[in-house]
């Protein structure tokens, strides 16, 4: 079983899946192919909710899809050599795979963005209604993360949306802990300038 993009549209902050089980996990490492569909299922929300804000360019839904797939070959490649015993969770180290493979392509591929100038405005008589101004709220912070760098989307991303440790972090993007702080503080100086620009400008 290939990922396949959930119907359901990510909640704003995933909660972290619970773990796959030892024995599930065992079978799914001796290459049993339903252990390995309960893992795709068990992990493929966090891994299309982590690249889908990472790619988020409108018309990126098949390199969405492409990168998902090739995150779980890499897992069921790799799978064998995992250590259940050692310092990273399963879902940490799916994700790390996943995070690096979208920085890989952002790497490749340097995509046009649109001006944070182009969010949608609302209509006017909903500029009171709270529900448009949440909706623009958001438009706004998807358009000003799509806007940092891909190094640094992925430890925001990482760190505020799917909760990993400032050590996990330095892991996956294979950095130290104090460059992590320091993108974490850049990334959220700049989010904070892309929404105080927005805001004078109404």
């Amino acid at each position: 079983m290939i990922a396949t993009a959930p119907t359901a549209e990510a909640p704003v902050k995933p909660a972290p899946p619970a773990e796959l089980d030892e024995l599930t996990l065992l079978r799914a490492q001796r290459g049993d192919a339903r252990a390995r569909r309960d893992l795709v299922v068990r992990y493929q929300r966090p891994v299309f909710a982590l690249l889908s804000r990472m790619l988020f360019h409108r018309g990126q839904q098949l390199a969405l899809e492409d990168l998902a797939q090739e995150t779980f070959l890499r897992v069921f490649k790799a799978l064998p050599g995992f250590q259940r015993s050692g310092p990273a969770r399963l879902s940490t180290w799916i994700l790390t795979i996943a995070t690096n493979l979208a920085i890989d392509h952002l790497r490749r591929r340097k995509l046009p963005t649109d001006s944070l100038s182009d969010a949608s405005e609302p209509e006017a008589d909903a500029a009171t209604d709270s529900d448009a101004e949440r909706r623009r709220l958001a438009a706004v912070l998807r358009r000003a993360i799509d806007e940092l760098a891909p190094e640094y989307r992925a430890a925001f991303l990482l760190r505020e949306y799917h909760e990993f440790e400032y050590a996990e972090i330095a892991s996956t993007l294979q950095i130290d802990l104090g460059t992590v702080k320091s993108r974490l503080s850049r990334a959220r100086a700049a989010l904070r300038r892309s929404l105080e620009e927005v805001y004078r400008a109404r």
